[in-house]
């Protein structure tokens, strides 16, 4: 656990010193809010010739000591909170603590190692992500400091957690954010050589943790994917924006009658067709590639109809420069997509948007459902499993939406 802040000690000697500005929101940082956003800090020059990455103790206006933070002056992020006690030494012993206690979480809730390790911020380790696939660990250091110190990171990852391979997945518009390259790589131990078959709420998903999508899978949608199982008994499925058949698989594996999957990517759905030969469903499953808008319309021509249907795009408002439009694809998708469910039938809407909050999402989906000429009761409310934990403090931490209609 992260030690209780520390303001007597005697300074590190070794790391430099930045401060905040008067303005800044000091109290929010000793209260777990994790960023100092650059017009925070007194940024001179010596501040701004810090390498990214560097490690330095933060200090409030009035010379207080805050804790220790990690630098990057090329980043709107420039300091990231590691710890509050203003002597930590953020070296493997440090990051053993930090993955320990993270862990503990993991095998507490779940029976078998497949699952979100790290989960940034919310997990003490900011701007990293650690997905874990039974002996296999996928890193992606999204913040400069993680890059620098990624040797240490390693090492105690193996130490805690005793995997054999360790993969650096280096994709992804954060990192270019960070000023950080964009090459993946075998940390330790050797890439695998096919897709891993993951377990997860009883169907097989076929994750490729060296070409597929981020780490190779979305943990985060688990228990959002166990609703929809349980609602899609007996059901015909639809599965829109399903990537390696993540709604599908699992409506299959609790008694589906059928289940499509849409996707824009012939890798994925590849995947998603190896998980249900893996399943003996082979014979229930079915793949349609293209545009998820298209085949939304085309469907509708076809006069196709079915029990149960989820959407789960990618983010459409990634940022809040995006947010108008991003509203705007969320409610088309709900219009598209409403009238292919039966009567009575089940519509899931999920959105990762974190700038799009859950009312927003809501009354965007609702407008489309009613534009489709639908009447709908909202039946649950779904988010993040227990293996992506928020940080109250941090509102881009909860970004996950579900939302089940009944129509």
């Amino acid at each position: 656990m992260t030690a209780p802040l520390n303001t007597s000690a005697s300074p590190a000697p070794d790391l430099p010193v930045v401060r905040l500005l008067p303005k800044a929101n000091a109290r929010a940082i000793r209260h777990g809010f994790p960023w100092v956003y650059a017009n925070e800090l007194v940024t001179d020059r010596r501040t701004k010739a810090l390498a990214p990455g560097t490690i330095a103790r933060l200090e409030d206006s009035d010379r207080q000591a805050m804790g220790v933070v990690a630098m990057n002056s090329n980043s709107k992020i420039i300091a990231r909170m590691l710890d509050q006690n203003a002597d930590a030494v953020i070296d493997q012993a440090w990051f053993e603590a930090q993955i320990t206690r993270a862990l503990a979480l993991r095998t507490l809730i779940y029976d078998d190692p497949y699952y979100r390790l790290i989960h940034a911020e919310a997990d003490g380790l900011p701007g990293v992500i650690i997905d874990r696939f039974g002996d296999t660990c996928v890193v992606q250091a999204n913040a400069a400091w993680a890059d620098v110190h990624l040797e240490p990171l390693c090492a105690a990852l193996v130490a805690v957690t005793g995997v054999s391979t360790v993969l650096k997945n280096a994709a992804g518009r954060t990192r270019t954010l960070e000023g950080l390259d964009d090459v993946s790589a075998v940390l330790v131990g050797n890439a695998p050589e096919a897709p891993i078959p993951v377990p997860m709420n009883g169907a097989t998903y076929m994750a490729d943790l060296i070409g597929g999508q981020k780490t190779g899978l979305f943990y985060d949608q688990r228990p959002n994917h166990a609703f929809a199982a349980r609602v899609s008994r007996g059901a015909r499925v639809l599965d829109v924006f399903a990537h390696v058949g993540g709604f599908s698989l699992a409506a299959l594996a609790a008694g589906a009658q059928s289940a499509v999957a849409v996707d824009g990517s012939a890798p994925a759905l590849e995947l998603a067709a190896q998980g249900a030969a893996a399943m003996g469903m082979s014979d229930k499953f079915a793949t349609r590639q293209g545009d998820a808008f298209d085949a939304l319309t085309a469907l509708r021509a076809e006069g196709a109809e079915f029990d149960v249907v989820i959407c789960d795009p990618p983010a459409f408002a990634p940022n809040r420069q995006a947010m108008e439009a991003g509203l705007r694809a969320y409610e088309r998708i709900a219009r598209l997509a409403a009238p292919l469910v039966a009567e009575n039938g089940i519509l899931g809407l999920c959105s990762c948007s974190h700038a799009a909050d859950l009312a927003q999402f809501r009354t965007v989906s609702v407008r489309g459902i009613g534009r489709a000429g639908r009447r709908a009761t909202l039946l649950h409310t779904g988010f993040a499993g227990a293996d992506h934990p928020q940080l109250p403090q941090l509102a881009e931490s909860g970004y996950l939406k579900a939302l089940f209609f009944r129509l």
